[in-house]
């Protein structure tokens, strides 16, 4: 007891010369008489008070006294030293003096204290509340920083609320109860009025969170609203908060199902919603009217990519992303077809209209069936799914493959000049390069279809410092693996072998394996050239892969993924898959060979493929069998071998008509037919003369020096008046340019701030990532909400800041800004 009375001693002789200390029970004489304070002199108080007194202020007026009396404190107008005692420090034996001493706050603050004497029994609450204090706190921000040591947060009410309602999701009550005890429920309930409107006979926090929710689903249904713009701005945080987003979704689940949510949204259309998030079946209502509105098209294509692109800000678009994807490729893909005129005039004319237009189809197709694959909703999704299978399958594919082959049967030459033919792509493409003294790196990725390399071209360019540029080739007949490889190595003569087994003879040579096809290589180019497979070089080490690029003038990267994947019965289906993972994994090869030095690339294809994610019905198969002297290998899409038989819906080619070497004839269903063959899968096919399969892409990459990547430009477009005169402020945002491969993203926030830097409203992330030619469609319309802070700055100029992240970082810096004048009368109370 001793070390504490002098421990607390101490610390008020740091800031007072006199410190009367009154021991009203007359209980601590013993520790005074033993009590040692270096340069302190100690004084009893005994009916002496005016001696005491001349000799405090006059005899020593620079010594430090300890002034003591046993006893209580006389009353005022009796106490000859209150002038005194009033200038200086008092020490008190009782538990609130002692912690008021602790925490070297006034005697003011004792009611403070004594109320909460609860909070202050636990050191570890104490120390923490300590070290929050500053010296000009006043009552209610101790009160608050109490509030915060009880829930672990900072001393913010927001904090203190976002801790109570995690732990009300957490389905716990420690904190709350723990405020209840230390008396400070008052004080919360206070606060949650004045900063949000919060009133209730029963207050609660989760009466608070269903009020929450309430009121701001109201703010945007028209309903009626209880809270304050305040509570619309910390829901937003809230929800957006990577700290407390689970505690978020938990209560807003519960929240909805009380406030019978599902029952309110069947009533409503879905584009009053559009810019709503509090609660999950919001999407959900969103996404199936969308559904139905593509699949009846009473929603253009625009119009759907505006909505689903204004729910990508959503809370929960991350996980309704693939439904949003497919409902917008779904919409684009009908739009396309719709405008799409499938005519041509010759078969050259086919494969150059395909690369320029007709490809986009194949490619929504795949988006779309990729999107309802990894959603997992395929109930949902099922009568627009049928809709999109049935138009691709009768509309376009079917349609396409049929006037396509009128020309393929009337064709004495399988060629579609100015198109190169795919034997030509070694002394086309490679040779120019090693005639400049140029290394080269060709990458082949099975199956890769036309459409494929296309997307593959704008992932390409969007990397900084790449140029890239698309050219169609038209591929081998028939469009499978082992004569496409061939086609690609330097070849004067290809030939099919006749044998059963399918291989292709280059200049005699079997092309069948790695080795074989080094030898090829090697033989054309005098030994400067090599092969390996993909994986093979994404597992080299750095040195070794730069070795490599500067050992050899051309290396040959094969890729399988695509093929792999399709050719198996059982895994055919998740080809579209398979395709996205190509995608990533070219971008990380080209990467990978541009950092060990390979500045020119080429990546290109063996054929494509035809898919349908439908079961393949009896009139998608041939109506005959081939037949002939002599059947060497049969596939899906085609067949090999001597005296082939005529038939309808079969066409033969001869070895000169294809540009082969040999004797083995070829032969193919038409349009898009397929051969029955045992044990394969049917959806995922190739082999055949279909513009799919046939044409393929030859991507010419090229590493730059310099950066050639920049952002989009965003202007803030003033309205009418530049003056604040309501609860809300709606800003129209302008995207000055369309975004393409090279103008890329840009990501913004925004908030109105004051002068001083203080944020007065909600704070918005902004994506500018519009394509569209249209300046009507970059517009963006933004609507702040004030908070109470924006009072304090009526009459004075505010700013509205947009900001940009500086990379790899989480601080902003400001991209633009512009000036309002903050007007707001009384009546701007009542918006809400």
């Amino acid at each position: 007891m001793n070390d504490r009375i002098a421990q607390a001693l101490s610390k008020l002789f740091n800031r007072h010369r006199i410190v009367f200390w009154y021991d009203a029970k007359q209980e601590l004489r013993d520790d005074f008489e033993v009590l040692q304070l270096p340069g302190v002199e100690k004084l009893e108080l005994t009916n002496n008070e005016y001696g005491i007194k001349y000799k405090l202020l006059r005899e020593q007026p620079e010594q430090k006294f300890l002034l003591y009396r046993e006893g209580p404190q006389s009353a005022d107008l009796d106490n000859w030293l209150l002038d005194v005692q009033l200038a200086h420090g008092e020490f008190r034996t009782d538990q609130v003096a002692i912690w008021l001493s602790e925490l070297e706050l006034g005697l003011e603050f004792t009611d403070v204290v004594q109320a909460h004497a609860e909070f202050f029994q636990a050191i570890k609450r104490k120390d923490a509340f300590k070290k929050l204090l500053n010296s000009d706190d006043t009552a209610g921000q101790m009160r608050l920083k109490m509030l915060a040591v009880c829930t672990g947060s900072e001393p913010r009410m927001d904090a203190v609320v976002e801790n109570l309602l995690q732990e009300l999701a957490d389905g716990r009550d420690e904190k709350i109860k723990l405020i209840g005890r230390c008396n400070l429920d008052g004080f919360l309930w206070e606060q949650m009025t004045r900063c949000y409107g919060y009133k209730s006979d029963e207050p609660g926090i989760r009466d608070f969170a269903i009020e929450l929710f309430k009121s701001c689903y109201a703010m945007g249904t028209d309903g009626q609203v209880k809270l304050t713009g305040d509570a619309m701005v910390f829901l937003k945080r809230w929800k957006d908060s990577r700290q407390f987003e689970g505690g978020f979704e938990t209560l807003s689940g519960e929240c909805a199902e009380v406030l019978g949510i599902e029952q309110d949204l069947a009533k409503r259309d879905f584009r009053e919603l559009i810019e709503l998030d509090y609660f999950r079946l919001i999407d959900q209502k969103i996404i199936s009217d969308l559904v139905r509105a593509v699949e009846a098209r009473t929603a253009s294509s625009g119009d759907v990519a505006i909505w689903v692109r204004q729910r990508r800000q959503g809370h929960w678009y991350r996980e309704y992303r693939h439904l949003y994807e497919a409902v917008d490729y779904a919409a684009q893909f009908t739009h396309a077809l719709g405008e799409a005129k499938l005519a041509m005039d010759s078969l050259a004319e086919g494969v150059q209209r395909y690369s320029r237009f007709w490809y986009q189809l194949d490619q929504l197709y795949r988006k779309f069936t990729y999107h309802v694959r990894m959603s997992g909703q395929a109930s949902l999704m099922g009568s627009l799914t049928d809709q999109v299978e049935n138009i691709y399958s009768n509309n376009y594919l079917l349609k396409l493959g049929d006037r396509f082959q009128t020309f393929v049967d009337t064709a004495s030459k399988w060629e579609a000049f100015p198109v190169r033919k795919q034997k030509e792509f070694f002394e086309h493409w490679v040779r120019p390069f090693l005639r400049k003294d140029n290394k080269v790196c060709v990458i082949i990725s099975d199956a890769m279809r036309y459409e494929i390399g296309d997307e593959l071209l704008s992932l390409i360019r969007q990397e900084d410092r790449y140029s890239a540029e698309l050219e169609p080739a038209l591929s081998m007949l028939p469009s499978y693996t082992q004569l496409g490889m061939a086609a690609l190595l330097p070849n004067k003569a290809l030939a099919i072998a006749d044998n059963e087994t399918g291989t292709v003879l280059v200049d005699g040579q079997s092309s069948q394996g790695t080795a074989n096809r080094i030898k090829i290589l090697g033989q054309a180019i005098s030994q400067r050239a090599t092969a390996c497979k993909a994986d093979e070089l994404m597992a080299m080490k750095g040195d070794d892969c730069r070795a490599l690029v500067r050992d050899h003038d051309v290396i040959y990267v094969y890729h399988n993924r695509i093929d792999a994947t399709g050719d198996k019965r059982e895994s055919e289906e998740r080809v579209f898959e398979a395709v996205e993972e190509t995608l990533q994994e070219l971008i990380r090869l080209i990467k990978k060979l541009t950092g060990a030095n390979a500045n020119n690339l080429l990546v290109t294809s063996d054929h494509g493929f035809i898919y349908q994610n439908r079961a393949i019905d009896e009139s998608d198969f041939s109506g005959v069998d081939a037949e002939g002297e002599q059947i060497l290998f049969r596939d899906r899409r085609f067949v090999l071998g001597k005296g082939l038989a005529e038939a309808s819906s079969l066409h033969k080619f001869t070895p000169e008509q294809l540009g082969l070497a040999g004797e083995v004839e070829v032969q193919i269903p038409k349009s898009i037919n397929r051969l029955r063959l045992k044990g394969s899968g049917s959806r995922f096919v190739h082999g055949g003369a279909s513009l799919q399969e046939v044409v393929i892409p030859v991507l010419k990459i090229n590493k730059k020096r310099q950066s050639d990547v920049t952002a989009v430009e965003v202007d803030i477009l003033r309205g009418a008046s530049s003056v604040i005169t309501s609860g809300q402020l709606a800003v129209t945002m302008y995207q000055a340019g369309p975004v393409t491969d090279k103008i890329q993203p840009r990501v913004l926030r925004a908030g109105i701030y004051t002068e001083a830097g203080d944020l007065i409203t909600d704070s918005h992330d902004l994506t500018f990532d519009l394509s569209s030619d249209n300046p009507r469609e970059r517009e963006l319309q933004v609507r702040f909400v004030l908070t109470r802070k924006a009072d304090e700055a009526n009459g004075q100029e505010v700013i509205l800041r947009l900001e940009e992240k500086h990379a790899g970082t989480s601080h902003y810096k400001e991209y633009k800004s512009l000036r309002y004048l903050m007007r707001r009368s009384f009546t701007s109370d009542f918006d809400f």
